[in-house]
């Protein structure tokens, strides 16, 4: 009893450190979903794990009507996950998450439908997924790597990156840029305006110098 209760205080700790709206850790425990999720979770993962699957996914989707995060009792999660907002969120049976996690709205840990046994990601620790994000695969999520909003991953992402597009690609590799060799240059980007009256001011000139040549013969 005295571990889980200093589990449940790493927890809102956790919340308090990320969330700069949390004024105590009565407020988070009485009123965040991500921690009533959570809670839930570690009850429903217990009853999977001792084959008492519809006990787990009865408590799992009285969380989700509760709460609006799916959390499948299969998903193996981490210490002090921290999931801020919330709604909209599913996590899917194989995917497995490491400690110190962030996670937003609209997240979805989930599968390609390709794939048999293994089909959802494994999300490594201190990962920030932001809102909107899909992380879709058996692959792996290296830690501390940062998930952009509304990215669509399909294939691993190393430690220490950060995956933005869809579909998503590194582009920030322990805090340096990544280039790739079809990056549009923002910097020295051309005026197409520019560059056409140009075009057409070089065409005038050799007109211009065909008329005098032909006005000479004459």
């Amino acid at each position: 009893m005295a571990k889980r209760v200093t589990r449940v205080g790493g927890l809102l700790a956790a919340y308090q450190r990320r969330d700069p709206a949390a004024r105590s850790k009565l407020e988070i425990f009485l009123l965040y979903p991500g921690v009533h999720a959570v809670i839930y979770h570690r009850i429903a993962h217990w009853l999977y794990q001792h084959h008492l699957f519809f006990l787990a996914r009865w408590v799992s989707q009285h969380a989700r009507r509760k709460t609006g995060i799916e959390i499948h009792p299969g998903a193996k999660i981490g210490r002090r996950l921290v999931i801020d907002h919330g709604m909209g969120i599913v996590i899917g049976e194989t995917a497995e998450i490491g400690d110190d996690c962030l996670i937003y709205h609209g997240v979805t840990l989930g599968g390609t439908g390709k794939d048999q046994g293994k089909r959802h990601p494994t999300i490594g620790n201190n990962v920030m997924i932001s809102c909107g994000a899909k992380v879709l695969g058996p692959f792996k999520v290296g830690d501390n790597s940062r998930i952009a909003a509304n990215a669509v991953v399909l294939s691993e992402v190393p430690a220490d990156a950060t995956a933005v597009g869809v579909p998503a690609r590194v582009v920030r590799m322990a805090g340096k840029p990544v280039y790739y060799a079809d990056d549009v240059d923002q910097i020295h980007v051309k005026d197409p305006v520019l560059e056409e009256m140009n075009r057409l001011t070089r065409r005038v000139t050799a007109l211009e110098r065909d008329a005098d040549d032909k006005n000479d013969r004459k």
